[in-house]
């Protein structure tokens, strides 16, 4: 486990996860509001369904986005040679924040927890990219 790509394999299978997660709840929640699954055309279209159906679909796409920066900076750090544990850490630090993320978004979705640990996984995010813009 001490290899930084590691990571990236724990986040891509917790996005996997999400995915069938954010299925098994969506379609018997469609097939209950009668809704085809053309009523999923456009954003927004699925708003009818309930929030604890529509926060797990919220997650996977957030899972979509700032997870591509940790993506790229794992793999310029390792493609530059620069990993180190303190890296190794860091990205572990970050997998379990967004697992954290994971778990406050599709469950109790509080709005100020959820923005503390994602402000959290930012913040390392920020370290990794300002420690190997240093290794230049």
């Amino acid at each position: 486990m001490n290899s930084i790509l590691t990571p990236v394999l724990a986040l891509i299978c917790l996005s996997l996860i999400v995915w069938v997660w954010m299925y098994a709840t969506r379609i018997p929640a469609m097939q209950r509001a009668k809704l085809t699954p053309d009523a999923a055309m456009h954003p927004g279209s699925l708003d009818v369904l309930p929030s604890e159906v529509r926060r797990v679909a919220d997650n996977y796409n957030h899972l979509m986005e700032q997870p591509t920066i940790f993506y790229a900076l794992v793999f310029y750090i390792y493609l530059a040679g620069l990993v180190d544990p303190f890296y190794v850490g860091l990205a572990w630090a970050y997998v379990g924040l967004r697992v954290i993320h994971t778990g406050v978004q599709c469950t109790v979705n509080r709005v100020p927890l959820r923005f503390m640990v994602f402000s959290m996984s930012t913040f390392v995010l920020m370290i990794m990219a300002i420690r190997s813009l240093l290794a230049l």
